[in-house]
């Protein structure tokens, strides 16, 4: 197999834990753009892109392999790389700390809080986990091996150099990571517990609410145990054995469940982006695998705890309630 080229490096450091975006000029049989400025007015044409990189053009910057400034005027160069930062819009600070769990050369085990997106996505960008590590740790070739949704808090993993990052992922891929998630919910005691719920999960692209689907092949399947009731509240102990979006919330929900706090299920509400108030009361607590690096045996457990055990009046109305 021909090995592909290796990029080259770029000129341009990250910013507050973001990379520069970088671009590739395509081949151009026709000769459509006769200069660097002509490709990039088509290439983000129909949006506010346009106005913004001709911005950068004229301020000097984009910058071209070795740091070199590009105009708009430059000959099109077919094949060639680019680079340039755009500007961020301001973010509101999550307030909550992001607690190391785990460090060694290779793998960073980090318990990510509420309300905080693990990976650069749509309006999350500056305020998320790897952005904040990456600043926070000096560990600029940080990636993540795998996901939390930006509501869940819990046990998250890095992969601290980029040659190890894809034994990381495979772990996830072949289901090899034992996962456990604490969830709270209310109690009903008609319901016979522990049962394992498997279900077709479908989540349409640009829908917020993924859905279960009756018929076709089970993708989806969770195993549900209640470890303590209080107050009309239960504390259950969620172990996926597959990882559909939303899926550990969808199981909840249709049990007659929904978990505490959820702006989705069972109904789609709109919280105010920086309301921390009613955190989802899911918590992504135990991951165990074998290191496929150094072959050790691991296990973590979260030090995080869910709130609403321990102050259940304030929830016993609003949103998944």
């Amino acid at each position: 197999m021909r090995r592909r080229a290796p990029l080259p490096p770029s000129p341009l450091p990250q910013r507050a834990g973001i990379d520069p975006v970088r671009l590739r000029l395509p081949a151009d049989p026709d000769g459509a753009w006769p200069d660097l400025g002509s490709y990039l007015a088509a290439h983000y044409a129909g949006g506010p892109g346009a106005a913004a990189i001709a911005g950068l053009l004229t301020a000097g910057r984009v910058l071209g392999p070795g740091g070199r400034v590009l105009r708009a005027e430059d000959p099109y160069e077919a094949g060639a790389y680019l680079w340039f930062h755009r500007d961020l819009p301001a973010e509101p600070a999550v307030p909550f700390a992001i607690r190391v769990v785990h460090r060694d050369p290779h793998l960073l085990v980090v318990d990510k809080p509420h309300f905080l997106a693990t990976t650069p996505r749509g309006s999350h960008i500056t305020q998320t986990a790897l952005a904040r590590l990456r600043a926070e740790l000096d560990l600029p070739q940080l990636s993540p091996v795998h996901r939390l949704d930006r509501l869940t808090a819990g046990l998250v993993m890095f992969s601290i150099r980029p040659a190890d990052r894809g034994a990381y992922q495979l772990l996830f891929q072949q289901r090899q990571v034992h996962k456990e998630y604490e969830a709270l919910a209310r109690h009903d005691p008609q319901l016979a517990l522990p049962r394992t719920v498997r279900s077709r999960i479908e989540k349409t692209r640009g829908v917020i609410a993924a859905a279960e689907v009756p018929g076709g092949e089970p993708n989806a399947e969770s195993l549900v145990e209640l470890i303590a009731t209080r107050g009309g509240l239960g504390r259950y102990r969620l172990t996926p054995h597959t990882g559909r979006t939303h899926q550990l919330r969808v199981h909840m929900n249709g049990l007659g469940l929904p978990i505490l706090g959820d702006p989705v299920y069972p109904q789609v509400t709109d919280p105010a982006p920086d309301d921390y108030r009613r955190p989802l009361q899911l918590l992504a607590r135990v991951l165990a695998f074998t290191d496929p690096v150094t072959g050790a045996v691991h296990r973590f457990e979260s030090g995080l705890a869910l709130q609403a055990w321990d102050d259940l009046p304030g929830w016993e109305s609003g949103p998944g309630s």
